[in-house]
C-alpha cells in the first residue's frame, strides 16, 4: 500500500491579493457540509478527513487476480509513480492500462464522465449554478454521439476500448466508493447517495467530445460578434475581434518553402481561405439569446488557449538525429489532465512487438503525445472554424417544426431527465434537433426570476459543428501507437477529424514533418463562419469538407525545423490553391481566430540563435520567459512626458529590461500593473458586459496596431464628456494607475518586487477544491505557488486581465522532450503528478520540478525501468 505523504510547503512568502480559485464557484457545495464538517470539528475533522483519504489508496506492490485477463500482467512503478506495463498481449495490455489509471485517476474520471453526460449534479446534488451546465451539456447530445461512434466501429476496432473499459470495472467493481475517493466521502456529507456505474467504451468517446468543445467550439465568438455589431459597428468590432495577421513578422506553421514543395510534388491544389484576414462578415448581426452557459470552472478559461510543439532536423541537432518537444497549454487543475504512461506487450497481434510510451487521458486507452519505437509526435492546437450557428424559423402553429426551403420539417425531440444526487426532485427537459444540429439556447433558466423558460422560439440557434457528427478520434490514436513511418503516420492521422491539430513528426530515420488532421468545412461562396447564418434554406448549408490530402503538411523542409504555436497555419499565398483543386465559387475558411503569433515569433528566434540544438536548448525554449510584445509597447511609453518624476524614471526603469517574466522580476510585476489597466481603459470601457478583453494575444496585436494611429476611436474613454482621448492619453492613465496599484500591493521599493508575488499557480480539484471549506480545500488542493512566465511567453502561465488579478488560468500541462537518436536520453515532467488521491505521495509530487522546469526522464528500456523500479505489481487470470 501506498504511505500517507509527508507535509510539504504550499504557500508563498507573500500570497496574492484577491486570490482566485479556477472552478465552481465557492459555496456550491452547500451549507449542509459546513454543518456536517463544524460537528467533526469538535472531536478532530482532520482525523476524519484523513481517515476518508487514506482509504482510496491503491495496493501498488504484490499479486493479484483478476477475471478477463488472458495472461499475467506485470506493472513496474518507478520513482515518479510512472506505471511500465508488460503484457504478452494487447487486449491484457489495455486491460492493465484501464485497471492502472482507475487505481490513480478514478474521481477524475468519474467527474469528467458526468460532465460530458450533463450529469454533474448527480455527483454534487442540486446546485442553482450548476443547473444550465448540466441543460447545456445534456442538450449538446455527446453520449449519443460516442454511442453512434462506437455502433459504427466494428468488433476489431473496439478491441482496444472495450480492453481498456474491462480493466477500470475491474479495479472498480468490488471497491465502494469511499475506497474508490475521498471526494466520495465528503459530498456524501450532504446527502448525496452514489451508484458508481459501470465503465464502457462510450465513455472514453464522449470525453473526446469534452476535449475537442475545449480546444474548439468553447472559443467560438459568432453569438459576441453579432453583438458587438451592435454595439460598436463592425468596422470597430472587427478591428477588434478580427485583426490582419501580422504575416510579415510572425511566421505562420506552412512557409513558402513548404508550399513550392508541395507544388514540385504535384499539389496543384492547396488549402483555405485563410483566417485573420479583412473577410467581411457574412450573416445576421441580430443579438441572440446565449446559448452557452460559463463553464470556465470546468476546463479554463477558452481564450487565447495554446499550446507549443517544435521538431528539428538532425541537421541542427548536436547528435545528427531529430528532436521533439510539445507542451500543451491546457487549464490548470488537480491532478493534470495528462497521465504519463508506458505500454509494452510481445505480440502487438501481428506477431511485432508493441512499445509505446508518453501521456494518455486517464480516460483513454494508448498514448495521445508520446513515442513508440519507431517515431515521435507531439500536438497542439489549430483552432479551425468547424461550427457555425444556423437562425431557425419555428412554425408558429407546432413548435416542432422548422421552415426548410420553403417547407415545415418535423424536429427531432428527446426527453432528457436531470437527475440529483441529493435526491431533489428531477427536471425533464426537451432538447429539439434539426438536420443542422440541437438547438442550443432552449431551456434557459431566467436569471432573476430562475424560471425554467423552456423552448425558444424567438430567436432559436441551432448548432452545426463536426464534434457532433459520429467520428474516429480513437482509430486515428490506435494507428499513431503502431505508426513505423511517415505513411502510416499519416495513414493514421486521416482518421482524427476533431478537435483538429497540428501534428508534429519525427522518425528514427532521420524525417521529420508536420501534418494537420481534422473535417474542416466548406461554405457556400461569401460565407465565412463568423455570424450566424440563416437557417431556412440550403443556401447557406455546408457543401462537405476539405480532402484530407489537400490539407496542410510538410516533409523534410530544407529550413530544418517546424514550429507550431497556434498560430496561423499558411501563408496567404496558399488561398489561392483550393480554388484551383475544388472551384472558386466555393469558400474555403480554416479560421479567424489564431493565436497573433507572439510565441511563435519567439520560438523561431531562439531556434535560429540556440542551434545547434540538444535536449538542454530545448529545455531552455520551453521555460523562456520573454514576451516579445512588450518591445512594442515600451517604445511609445518611453515618449510620454510624465510631470512626476518617479514615474519618469520607473519608465526609464522598465526601458532598460529585457522583458523577461522570471517569477523574481520586479520589471515584471509593473509591466503587468499597467498592462491589465491598459487592455481595461483601452477595449473593456466599450465593450461593457458584452465581451471581455483578456489580455493575451489578441489585444498585444490590436494595442500594437492601434499604437501606430494616436486618434483611433478605440483610445477614447466614452465614459468621459466633453473630452476625446488619445493614445498618449491612455498610456500615460494606464502607467499612473498600474504604477500605483503595484506599490500598494509589493511596497514602494521597486527593487524588492517580484512577479512572483503576484502571479501565483493554485492547483484546484473539481469540485471539493472550491467548497469554501477550508480544511477541504487545504487537503485536496496545492498551492499559490509563486511561478515565472505569462500569457505569449514561450512558457505560457496565462493570467486574465478581466479577473483583476494575476493567478494563472492556463499553463504548460506537461513538458516533453523526445531524442530520437536515443530514446532512452527523452525527458518529461508532468505538472502535478501521476495519483488523482491527495494522501498520495504522488499526488503532487512533480509542481516543484514543474515550476523550475525540471523534468525526469522518460524510462524506455526494460533495463531503465527495473533500475528505477519502486513497486512491482503482478495481475494473473
Amino acid at each position: 500500500m501506498e504511505k500517507k505523504k509527508s507535509s510539504e510547503e504550499r504557500t508563498v512568502k507573500k500570497a496574492a491579493p484577491k486570490k482566485r480559485k479556477k472552478t465552481i464557484k465557492k459555496g456550491l457545495i452547500g451549507l449542509i457540509i459546513v454543518l456536517a464538517l463544524i460537528v467533526m470539528l469538535a472531536g478532530g475533522s482532520l482525523a476524519y478527513l484523513n481517515s476518508v483519504n487514506n482509504a482510496a489508496l491503491p495496493q501498488l506492490d504484490g499479486q493479484l487476480n483478476e477475471q478477463g485477463l488472458w495472461a499475467k500482467v506485470e506493472i513496474i512503478r518507478d520513482s515518479h509513480s510512472v506505471p511500465h506495463i508488460y503484457a504478452d498481449n494487447m487486449h491484457d495490455l489495455y486491460f492493465a492500462q484501464g485497471y492502472v489509471q482507475a487505481q490513480d485517476r478514478w474521481w477524475q474520471m468519474e467527474f469528467f464522465r458526468h460532465t460530458c453526460a450533463g450529469r454533474i449534479e448527480e455527483l454534487t446534488g442540486k446546485k442553482a449554478q450548476l443547473i444550465s451546465s448540466d441543460i447545456y451539456l445534456r442538450s449538446m447530445g455527446w453520449y449519443k454521439v460516442a454511442e453512434q461512434e462506437y455502433n459504427n466501429y466494428t468488433q476489431e476496432q473496439r478491441f482496444a476500448l472495450d480492453s481498456f473499459a474491462e480493466g477500470v470495472n475491474a479495479y472498480i467493481s468490488d471497491r465502494t466508493p469511499e475506497q474508490l475517493s475521498v471526494n466520495y466521502s465528503i459530498l456524501g456529507l450532504t446527502g448525496v447517495k452514489f451508484n458508481i456505474e459501470p465503465w464502457n467504451a462510450v465513455d472514453t468517446l464522449a470525453f473526446g467530445k469534452l476535449m475537442s468543445w475545449d480546444l474548439g467550439y468553447s472559443n467560438d465568438e459568432e453569438l459576441v460578434r453579432s453583438k458587438l455589431y451592435s454595439l460598436l459597428g463592425e468596422q470597430m468590432a472587427d478591428a477588434w475581434q478580427t485583426p490582419t495577421y501580422g504575416y510579415d513578422s510572425k511566421p505562420t506553421v506552412m512557409q513558402e518553402e513548404d508550399l513550392k514543395v508541395m507544388k514540385a510534388a504535384g499539389w496543384t491544389s492547396p488549402l483555405s481561405n485563410t483566417g485573420n484576414s479583412t473577410a467581411e462578415p457574412t450573416g445576421s448581426g441580430q443579438s441572440f439569446l446565449d446559448s452557452k452557459p460559463d463553464l470556465s470552472w470546468l476546463m479554463g478559461d477558452p481564450a487565447g488557449k495554446g499550446s507549443n510543439n517544435w521538431v528539428v532536423a538532425g541537421s541542427m541537432t548536436e547528435t545528427g538525429m531529430p528532436l521533439l518537444a510539445d507542451d500543451p497549454h491546457l487549464s490548470i487543475q488537480m491532478p493534470s489532465i495528462w497521465y504519463e504512461i508506458s505500454l509494452h506487450s510481445a505480440d502487438d497481434g501481428s506477431g511485432q512487438p508493441f512499445d509505446v510510451a508518453g501521456f494518455s487521458f486517464s480516460s483513454a486507452p494508448g498514448v495521445i503525445i508520446g513515442h513508440n519505437s519507431h517515431i515521435a509526435w507531439g500536438v497542439t492546437n489549430v483552432y479551425p472554424d468547424v461550427h457555425d450557428h444556423y437562425q431557425i424559423k419555428v412554425n408558429p402553429d407546432n413548435p416542432l417544426q422548422y421552415q426548410w426551403n420553403g417547407e415545415w420539417k418535423d424536429m427531432t425531440v428527446r426527453q432528457e431527465i436531470i437527475r440529483f444526487g441529493d435526491g431533489s426532485s428531477p427536471i425533464a427537459i426537451k432538447v429539439r434537433e434539426t438536420h443542422l444540429g440541437p438547438i442550443i439556447n432552449d431551456n434557459k433558466i431566467d436569471a432573476v426570476t430562475g424560471q425554467f423558460l423552456g423552448s425558444n422560439n424567438k430567436d432559436p440557434l441551432a448548432l452545426r459543428w463536426t464534434a457532433l457528427e459520429p467520428g474516429t478520434l480513437a482509430l486515428a490514436i490506435q494507428g499513431l501507437n503502431k505508426a513505423r513511418n511517415w505513411e502510416q503516420f499519416r495513414s493514421a492521422l486521416q482518421y482524427w477529424e476533431s478537435p483538429s491539430q497540428n501534428i508534429i513528426y519525427a522518425d528514427r530515420y532521420g524525417n521529420i514533418g508536420y501534418q494537420m488532421p481534422g473535417k474542416v468545412p466548406i461554405r457556400a461562396k461569401g460565407d465565412n463562419g463568423l455570424l450566424p447564418m440563416p437557417g431556412w434554406t440550403d443556401e447557406h448549408e455546408w457543401k462537405g469538407y476539405i480532402p484530407y490530402d489537400l490539407l496542410p503538411r510538410t516533409y523534410n523542409p530544407s529550413r530544418g525545423y517546424i514550429i507550431t504555436a497556434n498560430q496561423a497555419v499558411v501563408p496567404p499565398e496558399y488561398n489561392d490553391f483550393l480554388k484551383i483543386a475544388l472551384g472558386a465559387d466555393l469558400s474555403y475558411n480554416l479560421g479567424y481566430e489564431w493565436n497573433l503569433g507572439y510565441r511563435a515569433q519567439r520560438l523561431n528566434q531562439l531556434m535560429e540563435e540556440l542551434a545547434p540544438h540538444s535536449i538542454e536548448t530545448f529545455q531552455q525554449m520551453q521555460g523562456d520567459n520573454k514576451l516579445l510584445s512588450v518591445g512594442e509597447v515600451l517604445p511609445y511609453l518611453a515618449n510620454i512626458k510624465f510631470s512626476n518624476k518617479e514615474l519618469t524614471r520607473a519608465v526609464d526603469w522598465l526601458v532598460n529590461w529585457d522583458y523577461t517574466f522570471d517569477a523574481d522580476c520586479p520589471q515584471a510585476a509593473l509591466y503587468s500593473e499597467f498592462w491589465m489597466r491598459l487592455v481595461k481603459n483601452t477595449f473593456q470601457n466599450k465593450l461593457g458586459d458584452t465581451a471581455q478583453a483578456k489580455g493575451g494575444s489578441r489585444d498585444m496585436w490590436v494595442i500594437k496596431l492601434l499604437l501606430e494611429k494616436p486618434d483611433d476611436p478605440w483610445w477614447d474613454d466614452p465614459t468621459t464628456k466633453g473630452k476625446i482621448e488619445t493614445r498618449d492619453d491612455i498610456l500615460e492613465q494606464s502607467f499612473i494607475e498600474g504604477f500605483a496599484a503595484t506599490g500598494k500591493t509589493l511596497g514602494y521599493d521597486r527593487e524588492k518586487w517580484q512577479w512572483g508575488q503576484l502571479h501565483t499557480a493554485t492547483f484546484v480539484s473539481n469540485p471539493l477544491g472550491s467548497s469554501g471549506i477550508g480544511p477541504v480545500e487545504s487537503l485536496i488542493n496545492r498551492g499559490p505557488y509563486p511561478v515565472g512566465g505569462t500569457a505569449e511567453t514561450p512558457n505560457s502561465t496565462k493570467w486574465l486581465a478581466d479577473k483583476d488579478n494575476f493567478s494563472v488560468d492556463s499553463l504548460p500541462s506537461m513538458r516533453m522532450i523526445i531524442d530520437m537518436g536515443d530514446l532512452s536520453r527523452s525527458i518529461c515532467m508532468n505538472s502535478t503528478g501521476q495519483s488523482g488521491n491527495p494522501a498520495s505521495k504522488w499526488y503532487s509530487s512533480m509542481i516543484k520540478p514543474w515550476l523550475e522546469v525540471k523534468y525526469h526522464p522518460m524510462l524506455w528500456t526494460r533495463e531503465q525501468v527495473e533500475a528505477d523500479a519502486k513497486h512491482r505489481l503482478l495481475i494473473e487470470p
